[in-house]
């Protein structure tokens, strides 16, 4: 079973969490005319639905939902899944 270090709670089992994704992937935004960043529609579907599965070292989102119910951060292998970070995510004290 994988044990996931929340910065809260501590170190905790993996069926506490429910997945969140990719951590490094942005939507897409363009600049506008004034000058603010807008969302690019003809990316926002590609951003949405299409995602890499990528093997080896990786950044994921986690949510401790039977926890602290605060999203972490995680950095871990995805073929061995040795965990190398855990952190709070933005927004939540983590960055």
């Amino acid at each position: 079973m994988l044990l996931i270090p929340c910065p809260v709670c501590g170190e905790r089992p993996e069926d506490e969490f429910g997945f969140g994704g990719d951590a490094t992937v942005q939507p897409p935004v363009t600049d506008s005319a004034s000058g603010q960043a807008e969302v690019d529609i003809d990316g926002f579907a590609d951003y949405l639905y299409l995602r890499e599965n990528p093997k080896g070292r990786h950044t994921e989102l986690w949510v401790h939902r039977y926890g602290c119910r605060r999203w972490l951060v995680v950095e871990r292998d995805t073929v061995t899944h040795e965990l190398y970070s855990s952190r709070l995510a933005a927004g939540e004290g983590g960055e």
